[in-house]
């Protein structure tokens, strides 16, 4: 597309932007994101948190921004920062998988998956003051149901989560 870029309004973390008829949402200042599959001993990490955009909480991989503390932060330094704070685990191992985009038609935002492995617990987890984020460890063997659990309970389920039902939504 060859129209010019136009910023209509920028926040700390998130712009407007148009281009010729395309509004769309872009990450200022170069801040990207991180989801963690955190995986240990058949179970994975999951965290629940309240998403002010959905008006419920969110059953989630854990994630975060990457840069938007420290300009030129690593992505695979960003996301075991993330791990930890949000579930209270700091990794032994960390990879990245590949990047990816959340939303393409309505946002720039790329992320990279990452796989976190030898996971010591060092703390409680739970987030900043204000996310109040509760941390799932659960079976792999039982994501699917716990994931049906939560959704039945009101929680809203990420996309991304659609990782980890894989094969057995397509019932392979």
């Amino acid at each position: 597309m060859d129209a010019p870029l136009e910023t209509l309004a920028e926040g700390r973390f998130l712009a407007l932007c148009k281009r010729g008829t395309w509004e769309y949402a872009h990450r200022p200042r170069d801040i990207r994101a991180a989801v963690i599959l955190a995986v240990e001993d058949g179970h994975i990490l999951l965290v629940e948190q309240f998403r002010v955009p959905l008006g419920a909480p969110c059953l989630e991989m854990p994630a975060g921004l990457i840069g938007d503390q420290s300009e030129g932060e690593a992505v695979l330094d960003g996301a075991a920062r993330e791990l930890e704070e949000e579930t209270g685990y700091r990794p032994s191992r960390i990879e990245a998988l590949g990047e990816f985009c959340s939303s393409p038609g309505m946002t720039s935002e790329r992320f990279t998956l990452v796989r976190a492995t030898g996971l010591v617990k060092v703390g409680e987890g739970g987030g900043d003051s204000d996310e109040r984020i509760t941390v799932h460890r659960v079976k792999l063997s039982d994501v699917p149901a716990f994931i049906a659990e939560r959704r039945a309970a009101g929680v809203a389920v990420d996309a991304k989560m659609l990782l980890l039902l894989g094969g057995g939504i397509l019932g392979l």
